[in-house]
């Protein structure tokens, strides 16, 4: 048994460090503790990367949810199942597959119907939960 799992103390700090860095990285605020630097700005002048508030929070959500992960199988390690793939899979393997296929939802909506995402949003929240349920 490792460490995390023997000391809850530990888990709950891990997962009160991602849903801070995860909700401060989303609000803006990481900006004001690294001396004020604007993470909305681009790295580089004409860079092609700029940290918009949605952006931040998208890949916040994601750092928190692994975080969620990694504490869930620590704490109740899953037994792998088969689904409907025929492939045996575990908690892990559903996110990670999910979040592959909420991208291409989400890209091949925006080639074909452009912005916003908002549907594009719903359908991916449903294919996660089919991924999780049936997977």
């Amino acid at each position: 048994m490792n460490r995390i799992a023997r000391n809850p103390e530990i888990s709950a700090a891990l997962v009160a460090l991602g849903l801070a860095l995860g909700a401060a990285y989303g609000t803006g605020l990481l900006g004001a503790v690294f001396g004020g630097v604007d993470l909305t700005l681009p790295i580089a002048p004409g860079h092609w990367m700029a940290w918009t508030r949605a952006g931040a929070t998208f890949f916040g959500v994601i750092a928190c949810l692994l975080v969620a992960m990694t504490l869930w199988q620590a704490f109740r390690p899953q037994v792998p199942r088969t689904g409907i793939l025929g492939i045996e899979t575990t908690p892990g393997d559903r996110l990670f597959i999910s979040l592959l296929g909420s991208a291409f939802i989400n890209l091949g909506w925006l080639g074909l119907m452009g912005p916003p995402l908002w549907f594009a949003l719903a359908l991916s929240l449903v294919y996660a939960a089919a991924v999780f349920r049936w997977v």
